[in-house]
């Protein structure tokens, strides 16, 4: 693909909502040898969900590389899918170098859920490309409409039960306001009741799934963008909506607050008459809106140049680390608690004899070692050495 990037499709069933069934074992052999054809000097994995991301985590360490964990999300701590996944987190955190999130609140809510030391956690943002959303100097909208657009999946964590209790309210107040919602999930039969129930077929557009492609296009059409999210890690959403020159209407939730100036956004708490409150507000404000100068802040606050130039001085410092030994790798699992702790260094430990196992079985000699695609240079050409001094115990 392009400068480089490669992706490899992998035999993995998938569970549910994109998540892969957990492998265990199995997907060792296929692992390393991706590892070893690719030279690989750091293993990067994201979101707490992805079993596949935990268990590459773990074959790495054990294989002796370099790991590094990007965090998008907010999880509780008193419902049973948030105690399981912060189990899982805590294990597989205990064992690697470093941990991005993408908030300051996103970085506080893992470090209490993994029991992580703080020092090994940094707060990087997303970041939005600023040359694909740009305000729409040339649209034209007609006289005294004023247009809002949402534009997210359809689910519960969104608020959109309630989305159905704000949009009457407002179209009973503002007769020029229509709503654009882009999207699609198990709530969006919710939308069709309440469209039906109010006689709002004219005012409330339903775009259904929107390609990434169309999105600033349908943002362009709008005014003023709405989030009624419950909880929310950091919203890229509303990112990309200012930097079309959107006003913002938003709950007060997660690591929102960190995202925009007060001069973007109007926060509301997530309930009905709070958030119509904040419509009322932004309605108000629209005059003082400038879309060029919105997209200029948001370009200059959010580079993914930045991000990336962030990101490379974690992975510097991963591979500039001194290499855990079995044993201490061992220690940190163990301390996880103490039934968790015994199954996790049994797992570990397991996973190391089938590791030494496939060395054996398929000796790296054997593996073909892919070309090197980096831009400016020749396929074929001589990479970095890295993986071969950071595997452990091989010379």
């Amino acid at each position: 693909m392009t400068n480089g990037l490669k992706v490899y499709y992998c035999p993995v069933s998938v569970m549910v909502s994109n998540v892969a069934w957990p492998n265990f074992y199995s997907f060792l052999p296929l692992f390393r040898e991706i590892l070893l054809r690719e030279r690989i000097t750091v293993v990067h994995a994201h979101q707490a969900t992805s079993t596949t991301g935990h268990e590459c985590l773990l074959y790495a360490r054990t294989m002796g590389l370099p790991c590094v964990y990007t965090d998008h999300s907010l999880f509780g701590f008193a419902d049973l899918a948030s105690v399981c996944v912060n189990k899982m987190c805590k294990y597989s955190m205990a064992d690697v170098d470093h941990c991005i999130c993408v908030s300051h609140t996103c970085r506080e809510n893992l470090v209490l859920r993994a029991a992580l030391p703080p020092s090994r956690t940094s707060a990087i943002p997303n970041a939005v490309d600023p040359t694909r959303f740009t305000p729409d100097p040339g649209l034209v909208w007609p006289q005294g409409t004023i247009n809002i657009v949402m534009m997210s999946r359809l689910v519960y964590r969104k608020g959109i039960d309630l989305v159905v209790d704000v949009i009457p309210r407002i179209c009973r107040e503002y007769p020029a306001v229509r709503f654009i919602i882009g999207g699609d999930g198990p709530k969006r039969l919710l939308l069709e009741e309440m469209r039906e129930r109010h006689q709002l077929q004219d005012r409330v557009e339903l775009l259904g799934a929107v390609q990434h492609s169309g999105v600033r296009d349908v943002l362009c059409r709008g005014h003023i963008f709405l989030n009624c999210s419950l909880t929310e890690s950091f919203c890229i959403a509303i990112l990309e909506a200012a930097c079309c020159g959107l006003f913002v209407v938003s709950t007060r939730v997660g690591g929102v607050p960190e995202v925009l100036p007060s001069r973007m956004i109007a926060f509301a708490e997530p309930d009905p008459e709070s958030l119509v409150e904040a419509v009322r507000r932004a309605i108000s404000r629209l005059s003082e809106v400038d879309p060029a100068g919105f997209h200029d802040e948001v370009a200059t606050r959010y580079s993914w140049h930045d991000v990336a130039r962030r990101t490379s001085v974690v992975y510097d410092a991963a591979v500039a680390a001194p290499l855990t030994p079995l044993l201490e790798r061992l220690r940190r699992l163990f301390s996880c608690g103490l039934a968790q702790g015994v199954i996790g260094l049994i797992m570990a430990a397991f996973v190391f004899v089938v590791w030494r196992w496939t060395e054996w079985a398929v000796p790296r000699e054997g593996i073909e070692i892919a070309p090197d695609m980096t831009p400016g240079r020749l396929p074929g050409a001589e990479g970095d050495n890295g993986p071969q001094r950071r595997l452990a115990g091989l010379p």
